[in-house]
C-alpha cells in the first residue's frame, strides 16, 4: 500500500490562536494571580491592560513580535516552576474557561467533517496552546517552546513560534505528515502572519488588523469577521495537574508581550 505521507495527498487547515480562535488575549485575565503571588510587579500589571487594548485595535508586526520575545525571555527567566503550577492550578479552571468564537468552532467542525487535519499554530507557550487547541477539536498543534532548568524556566526561548518560523512549522509538518499545502488552509488576524497564510493555497483573514487586511485586499483573500464568542465551560474538563503546571509559562509569555506593546507605544510617543 502506498504511504499517504509520501503521496502528499492530505489537507489540513492551519489556525492562528488569538484573535482567530478567541476572542481576546488571557494577558488581563492571568496578571492578576501572578501578581498576587509576586512573579510580576504593578507596573507589568498595569503594562498587560495596556497592551491588551493595544492589541484589540492594531495586532503586532514583526518589528513588535521581536520585542516581544524579549520580553517573554526577560519575564519568565527563573520563574520555579512548582509555584507556577500552584498558581494556575488555583487559577485555570475560571480562566481558561475560554470565550471561543463560535465562528471559530463551526470552522473547525467543518474542515474536520471535510476529513481535514486541524492544526493550532500560535506565538504562544506551546503548554498554552496545547490545551485549548484540545478544547476546540484541532487535531495537532505547535507553540513557542520554553527552556527549563533545574525545575526553573531558564528565560531561554528553543523555538519561537511567529512570522516566517510560523511557515516553516507548517512546511516541515506537511512534509511529515503528506499534507498538499496547495490544497490546505489558513486563518489569521495578523500581518506577522503573511508567511503561514502564503504557505498554502487557501488563506483568510480573520478579524484582520490594519496591514493583513491591506494585504488580503491586495491578493484577493476571504476576509471574515468573528463576533460571537461562546464559553467551552460546558465543553472542556479539568485539566490534569501536569497539564496545569505546564501551561503557565505560555500565560507567562502572554503578560510579557503585553510589556513589549506597552514600551514600544511609550517611545513612538515620546
Amino acid at each position: 500500500m502506498t504511504d499517504p505521507a509520501a503521496e502528499g495527498t492530505r489537507v489540513a487547515a492551519f489556525f492562528d490562536l488569538d484573535k482567530t480562535v478567541i476572542a481576546k488575549s488571557s494577558t488581563l485575565a492571568f496578571s492578576r494571580p501572578f501578581f498576587q503571588e509576586g512573579l510580576i510587579n504593578r507596573r507589568a500589571v498595569l503594562k498587560s491592560a495596556y497592551a491588551q487594548f493595544v492589541f484589540m485595535l492594531a495586532g503586532a508586526d514583526d518589528d513588535q513580535m521581536d520585542r516581544m520575545r524579549s520580553h517573554i525571555t526577560a519575564l519568565c527567566s527563573g520563574w520555579d516552576v512548582e509555584q507556577v503550577r500552584s498558581i494556575v492550578e488555583e487559577t485555570l479552571h475560571d480562566i481558561v474557561d475560554p470565550l471561543v468564537y463560535k465562528e471559530a468552532t463551526q470552522l473547525i467542525s467543518d474542515h474536520k467533517a471535510q476529513g481535514h487535519d486541524v492544526v493550532v499554530v500560535s506565538a504562544s507557550g506551546e503548554e498554552l496552546v496545547s490545551p485549548i487547541a484540545q478544547m476546540v477539536g484541532a487535531d495537532l498543534s505547535v507553540g513557542t517552546r520554553m527552556v527549563t532548568s533545574s525545575g526553573r524556566y531558564s528565560g531561554e526561548v528553543d523555538f519561537y513560534c511567529a512570522g516566517e518560523n510560523k511557515a516553516v512549522m507548517v512546511k516541515q509538518l506537511a512534509a511529515e505528515r503528506g499534507y498538499d499545502l496547495e490544497r490546505c488552509h489558513a486563518y489569521s488576524d495578523s500581518v506577522s502572519d503573511l508567511p503561514l497564510l502564503e504557505a498554502v493555497g487557501h488563506p483568510t483573514a480573520v478579524n484582520p488588523d490594519r496591514g493583513l487586511r491591506k494585504a488580503a485586499t491586495q491578493r484577493g483573500w476571504p476576509v471574515l469577521a468573528f463576533t460571537d464568542p461562546v464559553s467551552l465551560r460546558a465543553r472542556i474538563s479539568r485539566p490534569s495537574g501536569a497539564a496545569v503546571a505546564v501551561t503557565a509559562i505560555g500565560l507567562g509569555a502572554t503578560v510579557a508581550a503585553g510589556a513589549a506593546w506597552y514600551g514600544l507605544r511609550r517611545r513612538r510617543r515620546s
